[in-house]
């Protein structure tokens, strides 16, 4: 059986809405989480400076039609604060890769994250049929591997000198995966984690 391929939609929750990301997002993006580079140290090339400089990113993703693309925006004050993508979509293998996600500092160790996951891993597994979730990271991103980790993902492994960084060091990207079965106890544990606060 193939899964459904993903398409542009709004995802909402408890504290964050997921929707279809435009250049409309910009300028609460910049204020987010622009010109800060703890957040963009591990997203590739350099921090954005300016505006226009995270919209020239985020052009190229809005160009790129293998991603479906989405802006996190906080309820309480109706902001974007961040974006996530679905991508390596693959409905006939059904698995897709969640990633080139970033979230304004203020908002890290916040709900923000795991209710954005939540969202995305039900909508795969439940709504999208998909049998595989995966997620990489940089091998020196320990944040993101412990955050990917308390999902309930399973680490499965490293591709050495896989993926060149904006300096011209080389990384090994460390995966992780989630598949159909192993949802229903993660579901548990995120909404759980969620409803602590």
């Amino acid at each position: 059986m193939t899964a459904k391929t993903p398409a542009p939609t709004t995802l909402t929750g408890s504290h964050i809405r997921l929707e279809p990301l435009t250049r409309g997002h910009l300028s609460d993006l910049f204020a987010a989480g622009g010109n800060d580079d703890e957040v963009w140290r591990w997203q590739g090339g350099p921090t954005p400076r300016t505006e226009e400089e995270l919209g020239a990113k985020l052009d190229v993703l809005l160009a790129d039609d293998s991603f479906v693309a989405f802006a996190v925006i906080v309820l309480a004050t109706g902001r974007a604060v961040g974006w996530t993508t679905f991508l390596d979509i693959s409905p006939v293998d059904e698995r897709l890769e969640i990633g080139w996600t970033w979230y304004g500092s203020a908002y890290w160790r916040s709900p923000v994250n795991t209710e954005a996951k939540l969202l995305l891993l039900t909508h795969a597994f439940e709504d999208l049929g998909m049998g595989r979730v995966q997620w990489k990271t940089d091998h020196l991103n320990q944040r993101s591997q412990n955050a990917i980790a308390r999902l309930g993902a399973q680490r499965e492994g490293v591709l050495r000198r896989h993926r060149q960084r904006p300096d011209g060091t080389f990384r090994d990207s460390v995966y992780f995966s989630m598949l159909k079965d192993e949802w229903p106890a993660a579901k548990e544990r995120l909404t759980e984690r969620l409803a602590r606060g």
